[in-house]
């Protein structure tokens, strides 16, 4: 069969997690044996004595036959069958005792590598996370996880059993008959040629198959994050016929790896059949020359057939390790992603922002900011406006600490965020955006995420800050009411208040916020705006204006077009110099007039600052 020609990761592998070098796979796997080698040796012994009594029979028939062969009469048959019972049962019990430390050993090293995993994809940098997409980590976590579980779960503990009953049944046929032991090395070469011909394509063909299931996986959660812009551009058909090329590509190395197993079980099968027949056919020639008893060449030949199991043991659960070592080398890539370190010896002496000359593009000479300056000083609303594409959420990330420029420098009190440990800039700088999560399991956990330390008084105040604290009061269990999948189900906007509460106990006093009520309905959203408004009381803020009415009565308005910020300065300002700001505001307000008839005027009136409308001081820089 050919090799597929396409690799489906290739494209966008720039933008992907990286997969772990051999290098890496082998430190981490190591590492995984050391927190773990008091339960290795444990499965070793108690295998070790299985493996002894399972080889008891074949010896006991080997001595009866020499006993029938030189003409005996007295057979101890009942002592032979003492001793024969006695070995079932030691090999019973010690089988049952292999494959219960097996099951404990992989479940705990699987818990390990989950726990690692998480633990390391977590402490990654969020401009890491956002390049990769939501894909590839998901597919990571969830395919490569189920299928390192079978891996964990069984090939590691049974290629562990399989290797020690091979050793020892080899041992054991060298020191019964060695000439049997070298007979049965004349299937070794079809042995190695097949294996050799089978490791060389497989790992790759592994490797090639994950990431086109990485790849389909990707394609689907896209399409599904954007499936209202998929609808407004009727771009459907070109997303299913990328899906279904992202299936063919996968289905080939799937097929291709197939063929690779219908090749090798067949070389494995004849491999055993040459290595008995050698045995037989070379053992009875020495039998007959008297080199050999008959009671050996028994013994052999059943020592022969018992390594059929565990041959076929160690080439099927190696070859399930190298579906594992794929997986295994997708989950500890993160470990290569260099950690979000920073110098802690970096503070900010004070809280203003300044962006100084920035450039910054997702893609290699590809620029989306253009030399972008801006200072931002405390206690300053400022709104960044413009249209699609311009730029503004970009800059946004920026300002917030998510990203890095490629050239300039964005500082927060003279300290380059950069430079500064993660931890430290989302204690001062926070990114509200339209994504608001509530995790699965209590509330008082779901708020303890900003602040590990709070008490309950901290906590209520915080849902008291954002008016949740009278829904939140009605569980049945308050804070301890279990919320997420299998709990209470909590509503958009309660998802929302939430998330501000958390954002009230983190308490940064610089916040960058891009629209996070656009998704809800007009009423749950001005709920939310008056809460934020709240939360929003004596903090710098950078509002990201999709809509303009949320740059109304900002103190400063940005105006970004192609990567530069073209205008800078108040609404009455820029409306009255009748620059780009000016024509936007025209067209969107001319448009809401025409479309309401009237009733955006009335809503900007009724928004003044200190109003209750929409786009009050406070509540029209939405979160």
């Amino acid at each position: 069969m050919k090799r597929p020609d396409h690799d489906p990761a290739a494209p966008q592998e720039a933008d992907r997690l990286p997969v772990g070098s051999p290098r890496t796979v082998r430190s981490y796997v190591r590492e995984l044996g050391r927190r773990h080698h008091r339960a290795f040796v444990v499965l070793i012994v108690v295998n070790s004595v299985a493996s002894v009594a399972s080889m008891v029979g074949p010896f006991l028939l080997g001595d009866l036959v020499n006993d029938l062969a030189s003409g005996a009469e007295d057979l101890p048959v009942e002592r032979t069958v003492a001793v024969f019972a006695a070995a079932l049962v030691v090999q019973a019990v010690f089988v049952r005792l292999t494959r219960l430390r097996g099951a404990v050993l992989g479940e705990r090293m699987l818990a390990d590598l989950r726990e690692d995993f998480l633990v390391r994809s977590v402490a990654l940098p969020p401009s890491v996370l956002e390049r990769a997409g939501t894909g590839d980590l998901l597919s990571r976590i969830t395919t490569d996880v189920d299928r390192l579980s079978n891996a964990m779960r069984e090939a590691v503990p049974q290629l562990s059993i399989a290797v020690v009953w091979t050793g020892l049944l080899l041992g054991a046929l060298a020191v019964t008959a060695p000439p049997l032991a070298l007979a049965s090395l004349v299937a070794v070469p079809i042995l190695l040629v097949g294996c050799r011909w089978y490791f060389k394509r497989g790992p790759s063909a592994y490797r090639s198959e994950a990431a086109g299931y990485a790849a389909v996986a990707a394609a689907l959660a896209e399409t599904v994050d954007a499936g209202r812009s998929i609808e407004a551009h009727r771009l459907g058909g070109q997303r299913v016929a990328l899906s279904d090329r992202r299936i063919g590509q996968w289905v080939a190395w799937e097929r291709f790896t197939l063929w690779l197993r219908m090749v090798l079980f067949p070389v494995v099968n004849a491999t055993h059949t040459v290595a008995l027949a050698a045995v037989l056919t070379i053992g009875g020639a020495m039998v007959l020359r008297g080199w050999i008893t008959v009671g050996e060449l028994t013994t052999g030949t059943l020592y022969i057939q018992m390594l059929v199991d565990p041959v076929n043991m160690l080439l099927r659960w190696y070859d399930e390790l190298q579906v594992a070592q794929v997986s295994l080398a997708r989950l500890v890539g993160v470990r290569e992603v260099p950690a979000g370190s920073g110098d802690d010896r970096v503070t900010p002496a004070g809280r203003t922002v300044l962006a100084d000359r920035v450039r910054f593009g997702y893609q290699r000479d590809n620029d989306v900011l253009h030399g972008v300056s801006l200072t931002v000083r405390p206690g300053t609303r400022m709104a960044l406006v413009g249209p699609s594409g311009a730029g503004k959420s970009t800059l946004g990330r920026l300002l917030a600490g998510i990203y890095a420029p490629r050239a300039g420098a964005v500082t927060l009190g003279g300290a380059a965020l950069s430079e500064m440990p993660a931890e430290r800039v989302r204690s001062h700088v926070a990114l509200v955006n339209q994504e608001h999560h509530v995790f699965v399991g209590s509330l008082r956990d779901n708020l303890l995420l900003a602040r590990t330390d709070a008490g309950d008084a901290e906590l209520w105040a915080a849902l008291r800050a954002v008016d949740a604290h009278a829904w939140a009061e009605a569980f049945p269990e308050g804070l301890d009411t279990e919320v997420g999948s299998g709990g209470v189900a909590l509503t958009p906007a309660q998802a929302q208040q939430v998330a501000l509460a958390r954002l009230v106990l983190a308490d940064p006093h610089t916040l960058v916020l891009d629209e996070a009520t656009s998704l809800l309905d007009p009423r749950a959203a001005r709920h939310l705006e008056r809460s934020l408004a709240r939360v929003l009381e004596d903090r710098t803020v950078v509002a990201i204006a999709h809509r303009l009415h949320t740059a109304h009565d900002a103190d400063l308005i940005a105006v970004v077009e192609d990567g530069r910020i073209v205008e800078l300065g108040s609404h009455q300002q820029l409306v009255a110099d009748g620059g780009a700001y000016a024509a936007l505001w025209r067209s969107w307000h001319g448009d809401r007039a025409e479309r309401d008839g009237g009733a955006a005027e009335r809503d900007l009136d009724r928004a003044e600052p200190g109003g209750d409308g929409l786009v009050g001081r406070a509540g029209a820089l939405e979160a």
